[in-house]
């Protein structure tokens, strides 16, 4: 979807549409959740601190995040990529990779489904889409994004390899800041780049990930399109364009972070019982924070109060935090009916 959680506002309040909207923190504290491609002009970007993304477009407008409204849409997402296959891969509310080869339509073109579901999220929930079609994942995802917003990328079997080798390795779905300027360093700045490095030497610099850098580098990826994936984990982070260093601006910070995973789980129907909160500081220290319950996760403030007290006892900080991230392992299948639920809701 195209800008999701900032196009369902503009969506749904006209006073909004075709101006600069961020949704997320107030605009003091907190960080930018979402924003519109009125606000993407004047560089103001998911994960950015509020007070960072005012400064950049002193118009901007924030918006409070609806979740609630954000997961029905997801839904109505859904219900449509079920006409079409029931090979389903959701990566967020707003993203999923559909395995059309053989659909419950019968229609030969991949392309020409992509037409019908964009056609139809239109007309039905009133929103763009951005399609990628491809024969792998890793080049689906990279067409998805190259024609953004309202937009359609085919990347054929003969085009693969050669588009991989023009794009900026920092594009690569898979590969974050950290890794791009680690590749930029070792002077791979292109999928060309990429691919005259051999195996050996990108297991030796990125262990368990050089093989598959190796192989996207040559538009080469057999990941299937599962829609029955097991987790081990369910996770979420964000970098942030400034660092944090006050308790308050962590704590909106970490909000966006908690609802992402949450989604995650109730899209799964899975709960996780060990907790674990991810601190990269601003020279690159990482640590991380453990919990692990007796019974798993009932509801979203329970894994938000946890979260909170595992980030609190880290205050007060002596240097800024660049980073935070908040995962859930030792996952069960959804038992919520079953399990008390741990405390009050906050």
């Amino acid at each position: 979807m195209d800008a999701f959680f900032a196009s369902v506002e503009q969506r749904d309040n006209p006073w909004l549409r075709g101006k600069p909207v961020a949704v997320g923190g107030s605009r003091e504290r907190g960080v930018v959740a979402a924003a519109s491609y009125e606000a993407r002009e004047f560089g103001v970007r998911s994960a950015i601190p509020s007070v960072t993304a005012k400064r950049k477009c002193p118009d901007l407008i924030f918006v409070k995040p609806r979740f609630d409204v954000y997961r029905a849409v997801s839904q109505q997402m859904r219900a449509i990529f079920a006409e079409y296959t029931a090979i389903i891969e959701p990566l967020s509310l707003d993203e999923a990779y559909l395995d059309v080869t053989e659909n419950l339509k019968g229609i030969v073109s991949a392309t020409e489904i992509a037409e019908q579901i964009r056609a139809k999220i239109r007309a039905e929930t009133k929103l763009t889409a951005s399609a990628g079609v491809s024969y792998n994942k890793f080049l689906a995802k990279l067409a998805s994004d190259h024609r953004k917003p309202d937009g359609i990328f085919v990347i054929t079997p003969k085009m693969g390899p050669a588009f991989v080798e023009t794009l900026p390795v920092r594009k690569f779905h898979g590969v974050g800041p950290a890794t791009a300027a680690k590749m930029n360093r070792l002077g791979i700045a292109t999928g060309l780049d990429l691919k005259t490095h051999p195996l050996a030497y990108l297991q030796e610099q990125f262990g368990k990930s050089g093989p598959y850098y190796y192989w996207i580098a040559r538009g080469i990826d057999e990941r299937p399109v599962r829609a029955d994936r097991i987790r081990k984990s369910v996770g979420a982070e964000n970098t942030f364009s400034a660092d944090l260093f006050t308790l308050e601006a962590a704590r909106d910070a970490l909000q966006p972070i908690v609802e992402k995973v949450w989604r995650h789980c109730e899209s799964a129907g899975t709960r996780g019982r060990t907790l674990t909160l991810k601190v990269k500081y601003a020279d690159f220290q990482q640590i991380t924070r453990s919990w692990t319950s007796a019974a798993p996760f009932a509801t979203r403030s329970d894994l938000e109060r946890q979260s909170l007290e595992l980030l609190e006892c880290l205050f007060p900080l002596e240097k800024g935090i660049r980073l935070l991230g908040v995962s859930l392992s030792s996952l069960d299948e959804d038992q919520t009916n079953e399990q008390p639920q741990l405390s009050l809701a906050l």
